[in-house]
């Protein structure tokens, strides 16, 4: 069964240091944990992967700033993790109120720690008991992955396949293809979830809360709901969902349709081989992921519907849940009558888009648009490649594009906390934006960036660095913004006349202010140059 937050705080290791969970009401027994972590940094979210229990000593959240401390914890729920522990007394005697709105606000169940506990102890007794606990579920996993590639070696249908899996981890499970058909399904011995598991089998709607043709399959009530993608040579084939009710292992269940993700794979390549179009696009972003030579590119883009002339870019996605936004992106396309081909390589997924020869740069401009106008709730940012003359120069879009995600995530690290964008939501990046930045890294090694950067900006770095100011991110603003002061406020959040002793500062550190000076262009380039590795 999965560990729950309640029995790791009453382990021996845990229960000494006299654990109390806010807010109150919250269902430790509920909240699994995978893993436990301790640390003191405070932008140690984009580390995690959700599902911890983070231990924290307090020591940096009782001098951090309310802003910075409302940060930590809403990128620690959007992140997924389990609960915050929060060591208190000493340095921090107890955990700000507005730490605790905030988590209450983004559901993050926070445990107040009120007596001193070596961490170290703790994250070893802990963490062993759930090495074990996934040790224990690899080996159920690979069993019914046995058991189904020996069904798949004598022929047995999908339906026969799935109840292996069905079996093993106590779950309704079932197989649809992309389009939400369903394939195949099947449902445990015995199951009940409340209704007969084969009575009016095949004369319900196929929507999920009933049964359909294939086992009488029924979702449940409550509990929860796993989806797995199913790949084929790299096109998306099928969608495994199980239906884990509330007494079965959620974690089991997991691990097990993850592991038959090849399995199954092979079994639909046997049943509904993918069409000849798909495959020549899963083939030539596959090239263009590898940087295949040219005349490789050239002889794939036909069979892909893409002219080896022809105009396009290449975005790079990464998302929450990449093949949801796959689907949205690949829809809005089809419904413009505009050539893709799409690749999801682990967590990132590429897409390569066709423009027209005649108004490329403003086909383009339309594109990005509709981009962030995406229907659906959709957590990722799509960084668009610059435009490229043809399918040889895809591998440079998507280098470009993935560069602009690097900057963006530098960026980002580097602004104060009242201009960090919220971490979920739709965002579009555009490489050309980071032409810049990009130029920078290529073409310029490290120390010659730094010793460029030292040369212009080095009085307004040993400012920031000795009164904690933020005399460089104020320059940014202000020359990203075309020298325009009143919109570089409304950005930074500063009334007019704060804007303008900054820049008086800023003058006075620079040698003066640099408009009408051929400096302006030097200052700028340093300040889009600070910060990068």
């Amino acid at each position: 069964m999965s560990v729950f937050l309640g029995e790791i705080l009453a382990h021996p290791a845990l229960a000494a240091a006299d654990p109390v969970v806010h807010p109150q009401g919250v269902v430790a027994d509920a909240q699994p944990v995978r893993w436990v972590h301790s640390s003191e940094v405070l932008d140690i979210a984009p580390l995690l992967r959700g599902g911890e229990l983070l231990l924290c000593g307090g020591i940096t959240l009782a001098t951090a700033a309310p802003a910075k401390r409302a940060d930590y914890v809403r990128e620690l729920a959007q992140r997924g993790v389990a609960a915050l522990a929060i060591e208190t007394g000493g340095a921090l005697p107890e955990i700000p109120a507005d730490m605790l709105q905030t988590a209450e606000e983004y559901g993050l169940p926070v445990v107040e720690l009120r007596k001193v506990v070596p961490f170290v102890g703790v994250m070893q007794a802990i963490n062993s008991m759930l090495v074990s606990e996934s040790v224990g579920h690899l080996q159920q996993a690979d069993a019914a992955t046995r058991a189904m590639a020996a069904e798949l070696a004598h022929g047995a249908s999908l339906d026969k396949m799935l109840g292996v899996l069905a079996g093993i981890t106590g779950s309704a499970v079932k197989l649809t293809s992309p389009w939400g058909v369903t394939m195949g399904s099947a449902v445990p011995e015995g199951w009940s979830n409340g209704v007969d598991a084969h009575a009016g089998e095949g004369t319900g709607d196929d929507d999920g809360s009933g049964p359909d043709a294939h086992g009488g399959f029924y979702a449940v009530a409550g509990g929860t709901v796993i989806t797995v993608d199913i790949p084929v040579r790299g096109v998306l084939m099928g969608r495994l969902e199980v239906h884990v009710p509330d007494v079965a292992d959620t974690a089991l269940a997991q691990v097990a349709g993850e592991r038959a993700v090849d399995i199954l794979g092979l079994a639909l390549l046997q049943h509904t081989p993918p069409g000849l179009h798909a495959l020549a696009g899963a083939e030539l972003m596959r090239a263009v992921l590898n940087s295949a030579p040219e005349w490789r590119l050239e002889q794939l883009a036909p069979g892909a519907g893409f002219p080896t002339d022809s105009p396009a870019v290449v975005a790079a996605i990464h998302a929450a849940a990449p093949q949801e936004l796959r689907g949205a992106v690949e829809n809005f396309l089809s419904s413009e009558r505009i050539p893709c081909a799409a690749y999801l390589d682990d967590t990132e997924l590429v897409v390569m888009i066709g423009l027209p020869c005649t108004e490329t740069a403003g086909e383009r401009r339309q594109l990005l648009e509709s981009l962030q106008g995406l229907e659906g709730d959709h957590d990722a940012v799509i960084a668009v490649g610059p435009l490229a003359d043809g399918v040889a120069e895809a591998a440079w879009s998507l280098a470009e594009a993935r560069r602009a995600l690097e900057v963006r995530q530098i960026r980002r690290r580097n602004a104060s906390a009242r201009r960090r964008h919220p971490s979920r939501g739709l965002v579009v990046v555009d490489a050309q934006d980071t032409a810049v930045e990009s130029l920078a890294l290529t073409c310029l090694d490290a120390s010659s960036r730094e010793a460029f950067v030292s040369r212009q900006l080095r009085a307004v770095l040993d400012h920031d660095a000795q009164r904690q100011s933020q005399l460089l991110e104020t320059l940014q603003v202000w020359l990203d913004s075309g020298c325009n002061t009143a919109q570089s406020a409304r950005e930074l959040h500063l009334e007019r006349q704060s804007m303008h002793h900054r820049l008086q500062r800023i003058f006075e550190l620079c040698g003066g202010d640099p408009r009408g000076t051929g400096r302006l262009a030097a200052l700028h380039l340093a300040a889009r140059m600070a910060g990068l590795p």
